[in-house]
């Protein structure tokens, strides 16, 4: 695409058309303290009575904390919390719904009582002809009620009692309690008691097919010790790969902390199918242990060990992870905190030799929390860390990893100790302008440095900064603009303009003669200008820049409270001296979020060369989700080729990607999505995801197929795979299938 420029104003042809369709049906109305109430319609009606009672009618919101009730009339005490519901009522509490013809409840002390209702929280479910909730004793209580784990108007399997009492997220015990599936009654129990926890013990299975593996079966058994143990056990088998298994054990050991660990092992005869330039082990495992430990409410303990038989032990067999983290580390870590300081302590070993690593052993950072001196205008701020690095190059040089990030092709070694204060005199001018100097310095020591066969003297580096930073923040509101296409009811617009000037001197010793542990990576975007956000720590170099920025929003009254309906910041870098080859004005960023409507979000990142006058970055995306039945996301990635990005993405690294994303409801046991990416470089179809889901009342089904093909060619993966999930415990979060669709193939 030669003009990348031109997609948001494709995506807003398309944006005008859906919107010329739609029709405002909230209008947001008065507030009583810290509870709120609204109107949801333009016939809604919220009166202030002389006996403080607010009344709405026809439609009403109220909303505190994270509760949320709506109903058709509405009465409301705001000194005592109390509210009194009718009509099509409907209450969330956190995860919890209620729905029923009448409420009377406290949003302060939750207390709860109804006539008819249905609630839910998930995975059980709840009617019934009255409820009470005790805060007292955190238990509900409720009468003629039928309790099941099945989402549907019409449940397979419920059970049926004159009086159940129910601990949330505990357990439920029923009186005079009939077993029904379908229609039959199966079993009378004068006593019936069950866990809402984890379901003790269960299969799980995942057949399917995929190139790399041949036809598979995943099979999992998920075991329940305690509330404190529980785990799985793997067990797969791949016809072109092998069999391959291990356990996964999850604990919570109380006051001496809570952890897993996994281990899985796999005799691959496969090996050759990865067309890898690394050969590649037949006996293939990986080790992960973790544990964290809460020794006092500031004071904690981290420990993180991931051992692999080899760099592609993790992208062949979990591809969910490998999405997440290319190159796990492992690591151990003490964190203290203070109300104004913190203190770190990390060990970073290298525990697989194939990945390029700086090892930290150990490396301690206290840090100085930005704090007032005394009762003086002057703050303070400081960092202070010192180590043993090691920069451990990969032992397999023909290993793709072996490309260097760092820069260097040494592995080396050093001793280095920093410090870093600085102080600042935050003023506010005229009662509007705020205004920020700093000055501050650092001073970074280097021990021998170590390399292979050679070694350097101590260095010491110092570094002067100073600056200051100048922003405002104006509004205005303007209560006449109203819209139904744009769904706007009174505006206000935020201005916060602000500009950043950081004066670094040369440093007595440049980041060229140092070694480099904590070095400046290629970005994407600008890096902080400022100390000590800005934590490179050997790549220090002078500087005399001005960023400057502007974001601008623009609010409006929608049901769901304000909502932005633009959120636009700009922002670029003038270099008063350029070093390094910098161009006197950086690239100029751009991020924009655009909601003319509750469901619609058009999403706008764009890096554009003012020097060469190109794009060097444009992503856009358009999101409708209007309601539960269907939902579209289109979206453009374009990012130029730059030899600067080089070290970070490797060459040829530039694309103009196209994605779609489509879920369709059909009802209330079938559902579809659609996937497409799109390479517009080379045309072709990069990825494609077909997934069918079916309810099947306890159960969920999802029968998923996947196409990948790579743009620099390679072999093309062709999956499918039926995956099931037990509602009570589903195997996913909610929406982690739409964002890892690979988890629905059992990667």
């Amino acid at each position: 695409m030669k003009n990348p420029g031109l997609l948001p104003c494709l995506l807003l042809l398309c944006l005008g058309a859906v919107l010329a369709a739609a029709h405002a049906q909230d209008k947001p109305g008065s507030a009583a303290g810290e509870i709120n109430i609204f109107g949801l319609t333009d016939q809604s009606q919220v009166i202030y009575q002389t006996n403080g009672f607010w009344v709405g009618v026809n439609g009403i919101k109220v909303t505190y904390s994270n509760v949320v009730l709506t109903a058709h009339a509405v009465s409301l005490n705001p000194n005592t919390a109390d509210v009194t519901a009718d009509g099509a009522v409907f209450l969330q509490r956190g995860k919890e719904l209620w729905t029923g013809e009448h409420l009377e409840y406290n949003f302060r002390t939750r207390n709860l009582r109804s006539g008819p209702f249905r609630t839910g929280l998930a995975p059980f479910f709840l009617a019934g002809a009255g409820l009470t909730w005790d805060d007292r004793t955190r238990t509900e209580i409720a009468t003629n009620a039928i309790i099941t784990t099945d989402d549907l108007a019409q449940p397979g399997v419920r059970v049926r009692a004159k009086r159940v009492k129910i601990i949330p997220g505990k357990s439920f015990e029923a009186r005079d309690a009939t077993v029904y599936v379908d229609n039959v009654p199966v079993a009378y129990l004068p006593y019936y008691s069950r866990s809402l926890e984890r379901h003790p013990n269960n299969f799980g299975i995942t057949p399917g097919y995929r190139s790399f593996y041949g036809p598979y079966l995943l099979g999992a058994y998920n075991w329940f010790w305690s509330t404190n143990l529980d785990g799985t056990v793997h067990l797969d088998y791949m016809e072109r790969r092998g069999v391959g298994g291990g356990p996964e054990v999850r604990y919570d050991l109380g006051a001496a902390g809570q952890g897993s660990f996994e281990a899985y092992y796999l005799r691959d005869h496969g090996t050759g199918l990865d067309q890898s330039t690394v050969p590649l082990p037949d006996n293939r495992q990986r080790f992960t242990f973790t544990h964290q430990l809460t020794i006092r409410t500031n004071l904690t303990a981290t420990v993180v060990v991931r051992e692999q038989s080899d760099p592609y032990m993790i992208r062949d067999f979990f591809e969910g992870e490998y999405i997440n983290d290319v190159q796990p580390n492992s690591f151990a870590e003490v964190n203290k905190l203070w109300p104004n300081f913190s203190l770190d302590v990390l060990a970073q070993p290298r525990l697989n030799d194939f990945f390029e690593t700086v090892e930290r052993l150990p490396d301690v950072k206290f840090s100085g929390l930005r704090q007032q001196v005394g009762g003086s205008p002057i703050y303070y701020e400081s960092e202070t860390s010192f180590g043993y690095y090691r920069h451990l190059l990969p032992s397999e040089q023909a290993n793709p990893y072996a490309f260097s990030i760092l820069g260097t092709n040494l592995a080396y070694s050093a001793f280095r100790a920093d410090t870093f204060h600085q102080l600042l005199l935050p003023e506010t001018l005229f009662g509007w302008l705020t205004v920020t100097p700093r000055v501050g310095g650092r001073f970074t020591h280097y021990g021998e440095v170590e390399m292979t066969g050679v070694s350097t003297n101590d260095q010491n580096r110092e570094v002067f900064n100073t600056g200051a930073e100048v922003s405002l923040k104006a509004s205005r509101i303007w209560r006449s603009p109203h819209s139904r296409l744009l769904d706007i009811d009174g505006l206000r617009h935020i201005i916060q303009p602000s500009v950043d000037y950081v004066y670094v001197p040369r440093p007595n010793v440049t980041p060229e003669y140092l070694p480099q542990f904590d070095s400046q990576l290629p970005s994407l975007w600008l890096l902080p200008i400022e100390y000590p956000d800005y934590n490179s720590i050997d790549s220090v170099d002078s500087q005399n820049t001005l960023r400057w920025g502007l974001r601008n929003q623009l609010q409006t009254k929608r049901k769901d409270g304000i909502e932005d309906l633009v959120n636009w910041a700009l922002y670029t870098d003038w270099r008063l001296t350029p070093t390094n080859g910098q161009t006197t004005f950086s690239d100029a960023y751009s991020l924009l979020d655009f909601k003319p409507r509750s469901w619609v979000t058009l999403t706008s990142e764009t890096r554009f060369d003012i020097n060469n006058r190109q794009w060097i970055m444009a992503n856009h995306s358009l999101t409708l989700q209007p309601n539960e039945t269907w939902s579209w996301s289109i979206g453009h990635m374009y990012l130029r080729d730059d030899p600067a990005l080089y070290p970070l993405f490797g060459p040829l690294y530039g694309n103009s990607f196209f994605t779609s994303r489509i879920f369709i409801r059909a009802n209330e046991n079938w559902g579809f999505r659609l996937e497409h990416q799109f390479d517009a470089r080379t045309g072709t179809i990069n990825g494609q995801y077909y997934s069918i889901y079916r309810d099947l009342r306890s159960w969920t089904a999802a029968l998923t197929f996947r196409y990948l093909q790579s743009s620099l060619g390679g072999p093309r993966d062709t999956g499918i795979a039926l995956t099931f999930s037990l509602k009570a415990f589903p195997r996913m979060g909610l929406n982690q299938d739409r964002d890892q669709p690979s988890l629905l193939l059992g990667s």
